[in-house]
């Protein structure tokens, strides 16, 4: 270990020493308060969460938090590679700003800041730009380990079914081990990422292809197989860049077919982002909730100006504006793209075409597929305001839970809550994006806490009639009426 390594060691160290000074001020987390309860001769988790990436971490921490600690969070990635930092989001850099708090649950000492500035000082920090996305992902292994929170990695969940109405039945692979278990859960929370209720979209015509011509902007893409070809990216999102930079990084020459006759400006949302939104976009009308993000879908987000800028200085990066794909074919070893321009022929395209919300995707929630109620199935917008993508979104609970399509159909479907990307037209950007992460986390436990008191309000209140622990021992005072005689009582009367 070298010598920069040491006191990097040594400053963590003693940040976790500050952040564990700073619980136990808190007195946090408090002590354990949910009954034990039983199913099948098993323990019953009181909540498995489904997903150990950010908002994973942050979901079990806000339990532990609430003394809620008989929770687990399973993920099929391997340690440090939870989520997509370093898998498939190609970026150099976060997008969020360095000093936004993130998933810090308003501990100063859990911040990123505080992790950075342990290791590297103030004036590091004070020198660093954007968060590099590498030192992102180690700095949440460090919050998982600072707030010693139960991960169990490389174990893929196949199966989500109710028992009765108030348990859940999880059955999840493990991965190393090649065999399967069942678990059972009081609640069950997804946190599956951007593509939790779905899986990366592609136009319809795209599936017909040779697999071998093109990927998803999420999928692993061999980038160094990619060297000395043409390429297209369709898209002119983030993640369109970040994928054409890489590709060009890589040695391809790379064209962006990018449907708008120019790329958006503004990011509409980010600008109006204050505590009011976090926290009142909640308590809005569903036609003022559509309103806000039916207007934020329609401005789109821009890239970020180095996202774009990684792409434009390369020689061999081309940006083909006003140019709509109306349909693919191939044509012996090349993938010719049809287009408003005419035909474009490639070796390879990668489609930086979003995701969506379509529950056949996700094998683990086919029992309760049918029975979740979407926007779709309570709302109908004004004409001109449609959006497919806001009309597949979950229509959620006020603790980020399903409901049901038809009231009474499954009553258990309270107990499975949707904290990823599509719950943001039910809740605002609180379970997908940085910013306010720690936000969603807590209006996420808070709700849990309440529904496992509620349900269990018979053993409080019997715990209730029959604590009997005093306070006082009787020895602490003395009764002056008794020590008054008989006959001047009478007197006195």
């Amino acid at each position: 270990m070298n010598a920069q390594s040491s006191l990097s060691a040594a400053g963590l160290a003693n940040l976790e020493l500050r952040l564990a000074e700073d619980l136990s001020l808190l007195e946090l987390p408090p002590k354990e308060w949910v009954p034990v309860s039983e199913h099948d001769g098993q323990r019953v988790y009181d909540t498995v969460v489904i997903g150990a990436g950010m908002c994973g971490l942050v979901a079990a921490a806000s339990l532990k938090m609430l003394g809620i600690r008989n929770i687990v969070c399973l993920d099929r990635a391997a340690q440090g590679l939870e989520g997509p930092w370093i898998t498939y989001a190609r970026m150099e850099t976060l997008r969020s700003p360095k000093q936004l708090t993130g998933p810090a649950l308003g501990l100063p000492s859990l911040t990123f800041r505080a992790w950075y500035v342990a290791q590297f000082g103030t004036q590091a920090w004070e020198a660093l730009g954007k968060i590099p996305k590498g030192q992102w992902m180690d700095y949440l292994v460090w919050y998982r380990k600072a707030l010693d929170l139960p991960v169990r990695n490389r174990i893929a969940v196949t199966d989500i079914e109710s028992v009765g109405d108030d348990l859940i039945a999880v059955t999840a692979d493990n991965l190393e081990r090649g065999s399967t278990e069942r678990l059972y859960a009081r609640h069950v929370v997804l946190a599956t990422g951007r593509d939790g209720l779905g899986g990366g979209y592609v136009p319809p015509f795209v599936e017909k292809l040779d697999r071998r011509f093109w990927a998803h902007s999420a999928d692993d893409i061999d980038f160094a197989s990619l060297s000395g070809k043409r390429v297209a990216v369709i898209g002119a999102g983030a993640s369109a860049m970040d994928n054409a930079a890489t590709a060009l990084e890589a040695g391809a020459g790379v064209d962006m077919i990018i449907r708008r006759k120019d790329l958006p400006r503004i990011n509409k949302f980010t600008g109006i982002s204050s505590q009011g939104v976090v926290h009142g976009f909640a308590g809005l009308s569903d036609d003022w909730k559509w309103k806000f993000l039916q207007h934020t879908l329609g401005a789109q987000t821009p890239p970020p100006r180095d996202s774009t800028l990684r792409v434009s200085r390369h020689p061999n990066g081309r940006f083909f504006l006003g140019t709509g794909v109306t349909g693919v074919r191939e044509e012996g070893d090349k993938i010719v793209l049809e287009t408003t321009r005419g035909d474009m022929d490639y070796d390879f395209v990668v489609f930086a075409t979003g995701f969506n919300v379509d529950l056949a995707e996700r094998p683990e929630l086919k029992n309760f597929a049918p029975l979740i109620r979407f926007w779709s199935d309570v709302f109908t917008p004004e004409q001109g305001m449609e959006n497919g993508e806001l009309a597949t979104s979950p229509y959620l609970g006020p603790d980020f839970e399903f409901t049901e399509k038809v009231p009474g159909s499954s009553p258990a479907l309270r107990l499975l809550h949707c904290f990823n990307y599509p719950a943001s037209l039910s809740h605002g950007k609180l379970s997908g994006d940085i910013p306010a992460v720690s936000d969603g986390g807590r209006r996420l436990a808070r709700g849990i806490a309440r529904s496992l008191f509620v349900a269990d309000r018979q053993t409080h209140f019997d715990n209730l009639v029959a604590y009997e622990t005093p306070e006082l021992l009787g020895d602490e005072w003395t009764d002056a009426s008794a020590a008054i005689p008989t006959v001047m009582k009478g007197a006195a009367e």
